[in-house]
């Protein structure tokens, strides 16, 4: 796929200039025979046109099935990693079980303090792994969907190879954008914040509430703007600032369409999940013999969830990566013609 983006050209009307729901006239006033338009050219996964939910949604699917080896092989590695860190971090954290119950005892200032830190440095271990496998899932995921595209046999070292040089890019943007939501959700409590702080509850309350809204509506709607920039990024070679500003462009004038395919992903990515970690979670008590607050932190439920949740991420992770590249290449079709670029790519024309 050639990685430049400037690929704009204006897509030939085919009406003859007649646009709109209007039906074409014939000579005596009825209605004239429109030849079926020929079928568009399919190398891989998609058919190189505008795409439809559906066809997103099976492309999505039919790169894991097609190209299962580097999809799922690096989702697995992925969530293996981080799933061991998480299962470690927890069971160390938590390797004397009655600490759970003395939770209840009353503590001292100083008690809570050092548990806070604690608990703070194990999440962070955990977060930090989890944050790296991200990046690179990401990264390696969308190069096999560009080439699913295609139709173009993949390996995971080639895909790998092709992400190595844009990881640090990625982190940039994978770092930037949860702190710009953040900021904006902060920048809506503020006022509640600090009118609970002034000692004003009663005026604090609505307010928080009101601003955390607002903030919430705010950073959702960033979340969709630039939910294409990691694509562009890893395909259009962008940086870091260009790629968000190609994801807003890209998004413009879509946004709800957009928002709707991502959030009718993460919904089927929510069931799939749950049904592989509901059972699992169910089988956890079985082992242990009981069901407390302590057992749940016992070696045996912490490795039995973290066999469920890579089983999970390892089959959700290539979906999710999927749509959203895809949807990426989906507005460079309707917008820029990427589908006559990419039939070329492939040999179709």
């Amino acid at each position: 796929m050639n990685d430049s983006p400037g690929w704009n050209r204006a897509r030939a009307d085919s009406s003859g200039g007649q646009g709109g729901w209007n039906n074409p006239q014939g000579g005596w006033g009825g209605p004239q025979w429109i030849p079926p338009q020929p079928l568009a050219p399919q190398p891989g996964v998609i058919p190189l046109r505008p795409l439809r939910l559906g066809e997103i949604l099976d492309g999505a699917i039919n790169t894991t099935r097609k190209y299962w080896r580097p999809a799922l092989g690096v989702s697995l590695a992925v969530a293996a990693v981080t799933q061991t860190a998480a299962t470690l971090v927890t069971g160390l954290w938590f390797r004397d079980a009655t600490g759970l119950e003395s939770l209840k005892d009353p503590a001292t200032p100083r008690e809570v303090l050092h548990a806070f830190k604690d608990s703070m440095s194990s999440l962070a271990l955990a977060g930090v792994v989890g944050f790296v496998g991200s990046i690179i899932a990401a990264g390696v995921l969308t190069i096999v969907v560009s080439r699913a595209v295609l139709g173009r046999e993949v390996t995971t070292r080639e895909a790998w190879r092709d992400t190595r040089p844009r990881l640090g890019q990625m982190a940039g943007l994978f770092c930037l954008l949860p702190l710009l939501l953040g900021a904006i959700l902060a920048a809506g409590m503020a006022p509640g914040l600090a009118l609970f702080a002034a000692g004003s509850e009663e005026a604090g309350a609505p307010v928080l509430a009101l601003g955390g809204m607002a903030g919430i509506v705010a950073a959702a709607w960033l979340w969709i703007r630039y939910s294409l920039a990691a694509p562009a990024l890893m395909l259009e070679k962008q940086g870091v600032f260009a790629s968000l500003r190609r994801s807003a462009k890209l998004v413009r004038g879509t946004w709800w369409r957009i928002f709707g395919i991502q959030i009718l992903a993460a919904l089927l990515v929510s069931m799939v999940s749950a049904a592989i970690q509901t059972p699992l979670s169910l089988f956890g008590p079985v082992v242990t013999g009981t069901n407390t607050a302590a057992s749940s932190m016992s070696w045996h439920s912490l490795i039995i969830a973290g066999i469920g949740d890579t089983i999970a991420s390892t089959i959700t992770l290539p979906f999710t990566a999927g749509v959203t590249a895809l949807l990426y290449m989906d507005q460079r079709i309707r917008r820029e013609s990427l589908d006559l670029e990419l039939a070329r790519a492939a040999g179709n024309e």
